[in-house]
């Protein structure tokens, strides 16, 4: 089998238990999302499958926020099916600067592989899938859908970021909605577009229905 077959068995196996909205059909989508990114970009496309597929091999945030174990995981199977040095370490460095962390988190790396793996991730994030997502995940973290008191924290440090309690309807003004001007590719920023309009509608929805109105 190629390296991308055995990542992909990999890669199952690994999420096999993992929470809803980072198992493998997240994988399976940003791959997807990525492929189809990568079709108008000038790439590398084996970094950019792996990246994809390996992108959120062990998040942090189902790890106490520890934030090595991810590229370390990778790196130790990579490694043991012999891929080659400078293309480990250019994965490496997708899966550690391709997640959001906060507004106010500058990336420490650039290239065109990550622009497109970054892009492919954050669709996910955003949309239809994007609302389940995000209200799965708050579920699984116990959280309020929505508390008029609590208002969104716009100005969140990394650390904030990732401590952060809030009412699942905030995460919408503190990430979703700001991933559109985010994007990197003209692909993305297309499909972006799209997505982000359905999400707004969404919210129009959903505060009207909260005050009764509809």
């Amino acid at each position: 089998m190629s390296i991308i077959d055995n990542t992909i068995l990999f890669v199952k196996k690994q999420l096999e238990n993992a929470e809803g909205g980072h198992d493998w059909f997240h994988i399976e989508r940003v791959y997807k999302n990525a492929l189809l990114i990568a079709q108008e970009e000038d790439c590398d496309l084996i970094v950019v499958k792996l990246g994809a597929l390996l992108h959120d091999i062990a998040d942090s945030k189902f790890h106490d926020g520890d934030e090595t174990i991810g590229p370390k995981t990778a790196r130790i199977f990579l490694e043991k099916e012999k891929v080659d040095e400078v293309t480990i370490q250019h994965v490496i460095k997708i899966i550690e600067n391709i997640s959001f962390k906060g507004g106010n988190f500058g990336q420490q790396f650039y290239s065109k592989e990550l622009a497109i793996v970054q892009d492919a991730d954050r669709l996910d994030a955003i949309g239809a899938i994007g609302i389940a997502r995000t209200f799965n995940y708050g579920g699984f973290k116990n959280r309020a859908l929505y508390n008029p008191a609590i208002t969104p924290n716009l100005n969140m440090s990394k650390e904030v970021y990732k401590n952060s309690d809030s009412p699942t309807l905030n995460h919408f003004y503190e990430k979703l909605l700001l991933l559109k001007d985010k994007m990197n590719t003209d692909s993305g920023k297309k499909i972006a577009l799209e997505r982000h309009k359905y999400m707004e509608n969404f919210l129009s929805q959903f505060y009207a229905e909260w005050e009764g109105e509809k």
